[in-house]
């Protein structure tokens, strides 16, 4: 028998349609949700409304005229890396040439503070500060190195206002009193601690980049205000420091004469204060020593309380909140309109794959929500920063790189807030449902916290459990250890870090999208 060979049938082919799908198929669905959105003109308005929103509500917001109609001065002394500093104290001192040293023994550190009638009390702030330093000039932001104790953290060493070393713990008293040095060899500052006067314990090193041959060096003292935890709130009283120094012991080309004192800074500055009750200054004591009295601040300038009569790049971005709850709305309605309509039936025919179809709308709304947010934000800052400015106000100061990271993250807050909304509205499919459901996890919650109306732990709660942690991006002000402040919401402080706040809300963004993807899929439209 012969056998017979049927030829095998031909291998089904992809359809047309479906190949085409799978080359460039999703930037067809991209363009096509593109053109759907700039189509309709109430969208198209409500997102031109938005920007508008944020910028007039960031600038009005902060258009107040200057306290007393008059302005004030609109800048801070520079640190050397540029930061806005508080370099105000009472200090004694001689020129030392070259290489060289100082020894002291600190006696005593002793606060008063002024109770606000005209009386005086002893209050010692946890900051106040009496010390040798070595400085390169009497210019206020002038680089400096320091040994120094202080009324609640010990005796320290400090150096360009920003970097902080811990020495020897306790307070100094005329029972327990300190020995403090300071060594100059070239541009390198060695601080020690001693509490007998023979055994010593280093502490850090610093170092005074280009400094000149000469430099001051000598004893001070200084302290911020004195914080009051009142029933209205924290506040701040005037308060002054004083050390009692020994004779200090000089080692190298020192100037002859005698010692001179100066209020550097000419004043307290702007974390100390002086009154008519509580003066700065110097005297002469037993032995050879010196009393010497001040106040104000050798520090990193923060927000907050201090920043009264000026304002941080985040003020003038204030509107935000206010365009969010437009883009909101619009991101909203994208999806649920479809729904009410029974459009978004055409939309899957035309586009069978459903995951495809809510991605490209995430990326439309996500996108035209984070180029307003960029462009409000690029126009707000520098416009409302000049005008607060002319108007006699502080704007604290910030790196280029930050104020371009809040820039870009004003406008990825509004994207991410905006994809949130758009997974919501899949989920619910109630428009109204879902624009309130949005705003009050994300504007509702940042409005309570920053506004002061809560207690700070329950602000701090919701600026890291809820979408609202999304602002933190927008913040600016740095926080210090060694500084006095009132760090919480209501003055600028996030209790999560910028990008760390922002990924809380790109977790509930991605949260909502997944959950709308899954339920898209799985019911009918």
């Amino acid at each position: 028998m012969t056998a017979t060979l049927t030829p095998s049938p031909p291998a089904p082919q992809p359809a047309e349609g479906a190949e085409r799908s799978g080359r460039g198929g999703f930037s067809r669905t991209l363009h096509a949700e593109w053109t759907k959105f700039r189509t309709v003109r109430g969208w198209v308005l409500a997102m031109a409304g938005a920007l508008l929103v944020t910028i007039a509500v960031g600038l009005l917001g902060t258009a107040a005229p200057a306290p007393g109609g008059r302005g004030h001065s609109a800048s801070y002394p520079q640190g050397p890396d540029g930061e806005p500093v508080n370099d105000s104290f009472s200090f004694v001192h001689k020129t030392l040439t070259g290489d060289g040293a100082i020894t002291v023994r600190l006696g005593s550190l002793t606060g008063t503070a002024d109770s606000g009638n005209g009386d005086t009390t002893e209050s010692l702030p946890p900051w106040a500060k009496a010390g040798i330093i070595v400085k390169e000039s009497l210019v206020p932001g002038s680089p400096y190195a320091a040994v120094m104790a202080t009324g609640g953290h010990g005796v320290r060493m400090q150096d360009d206002y920003t970097h902080d070393k811990a020495g020897l713990p306790g307070m100094v008293s005329h029972e327990s009193p300190r020995w403090l040095r300071l060594v100059r060899t070239g541009d390198r500052l060695t601080g020690s601690v001693s509490a007998d006067g023979s055994t010593w314990t280093e502490i850090g090193t610093a170092r005074l980049l280009g400094s000149a041959p000469t430099v001051q060096a000598g004893l001070f003292a200084t302290t911020p205000q004195a914080k009051n935890d009142t029933s209205a709130g924290p506040g701040f009283s005037p308060a002054v420091a004083t050390g009692t120094f020994g004779r200090p012991d000089l080692v190298g080309d020192w100037s002859p004469g005698d010692w001179t004192g100066v209020q550097v800074g000419g004043d307290a500055g702007t974390s100390g204060s002086y009154t008519n009750t509580l003066r700065g200054g110097f005297a002469p004591a037993d032995g050879g020593g010196f009393t010497v009295t001040g106040a104000g601040d050798i520090a990193p300038v923060v927000g907050g309380p201090v920043m009264g009569d000026g304002y941080a790049v985040e003020n003038f971005l204030v509107g935000t909140f206010a365009g969010l709850i437009v883009m909101i709305a619009v991101g909203t309605v994208y999806i649920t309109g479809e729904y009410r309509r029974g459009l978004l039936r055409t939309t899957i025919a035309a586009t069978p794959l459903r995951g495809r179809v809510l991605a490209a709308k995430a990326l439309v709304a996500g996108g035209v929500a984070g180029a307003i947010g960029l462009v409000a934000a690029a126009i707000t800052v520098p416009i409302g920063a000049g005008s607060a400015r002319g108007r006699g106000f502080h704007v604290f100061p910030v790196p280029a790189a930050t104020e371009l990271r809040v820039m870009a993250g004003t406008g990825l807050l509004c994207a991410a807030a905006v994809v949130l909304a758009l997974g919501v509205g899949v989920l619910l499919r109630r428009t109204g449902t879902a624009v309130a459901l949005v705003v009050g996890s994300i504007v509702l919650p940042f409005v309570l916290a920053t506004s002061g109306v809560l207690p700070v732990g329950a602000s701090e709660w919701l600026l890291r459990v809820t979408p609202a942690a999304g602002f933190a991006v927008q913040q600016t002000l740095p926080r210090y250890a060694q500084v006095v402040s009132v760090y919480e919401p209501s003055t600028g402080y996030y209790p999560l870090a910028p990008w760390a706040g922002f990924c809380v809300l790109c977790g509930y963004a991605a949260l909502a999208f997944v959950l709308a993807s899954v339920r898209l899929r799985r019911r009918d439209v």
